[in-house]
């Protein structure tokens, strides 16, 4: 089942900076609840709804929306084999994914990972959580609750070869700025809420972040958390009160 906007969504999005969202979600009232709640936002407008992963890949090949916000359990084809195909297209190369699930499971993160999704949250995000969630996705980083954080990293630990890392002597091209700023990652924190804790600006920790990216060989900010984890510069249970989704 698909559901486009009932007006010129997409004109307005091409012409201002309002992000465009396709919603795929078999829960209609749940897909209504998020619709209500990111059109309440002045940047973001909903452009199409899908009730399955088909109908999902559909829409996103016909509106290329900045972001499609994905359930994982639906009817026919689930969330992740459509995140898969849509991360494959190289026409869609735009159109970003990120997960929304009620399953924060170190299995359902790796595959949503190697499916190319760039963000992974819980549906218990409160509303301003998801609203800057679709925000960060849009604008080019990846970004992981800090439950999906704690799966990835016991997934990693749980590997035979995951207390030595071939990169372990690469932290020592890091600065002491961006092995702080690497150890804050591993919390599950995205940028903005790193930047408010260090009292720094967004641009400046985006900085530190993809140039310890580049010097670790990270691939995506999902490896760097791992890479973290596995050299030692983070420790296992990341801090309490980077929990909130």
């Amino acid at each position: 089942m698909t559901q486009d906007a009932p007006h010129d969504a997409r004109s307005a999005g091409r012409s201002g900076e309002t992000l465009r969202v396709v919603l795929a979600d078999d829960q209609a009232l749940l897909r209504g609840a998020f619709r209500t709640l990111l059109d309440s936002a002045d940047d973001i407008v909903v452009v199409g709804e899908a009730g399955d992963g088909r109908a999902a890949v559909d829409l996103t090949r016909r509106l290329h929306p900045d972001v499609v916000v994905m359930d994982i359990q639906m009817p026919d084809v689930d969330g992740l084999t459509a995140t898969a195909e849509i991360c494959a297209d190289p026409d869609l190369r735009t159109s970003r994914v990120l997960i929304l699930t009620t399953y924060e499971t170190d299995e359902y993160v790796a595959a949503a990972l190697r499916a190319g999704a760039s963000g992974f949250v819980g549906k218990g995000i409160d509303a301003n959580g998801l609203l800057d969630a679709v925000r960060t996705i849009a604008d080019g980083e990846a970004l992981l609750s800090p439950a999906a954080t704690r799966s990835l990293v016991a997934r990693f630990l749980a590997t035979p070869d995951s207390a030595v890392s071939p990169r372990a002597t690469l932290l020592t091209t890091l600065t002491p700025r961006e092995r702080e700023m690497v150890a804050l990652v591993a919390t599950g924190l995205s940028n903005l809420e790193i930047a408010d804790r260090m009292y720094l600006s967004p641009f400046t920790v985006r900085a530190h972040v993809q140039r310890a990216m580049t010097k670790l060989e990270a691939r995506d900010r999902a490896q760097l958390v791992a890479i973290a984890y596995q050299t030692g510069l983070a420790h296992t249970d990341p801090p309490r009160d980077a929990d909130r989704g």
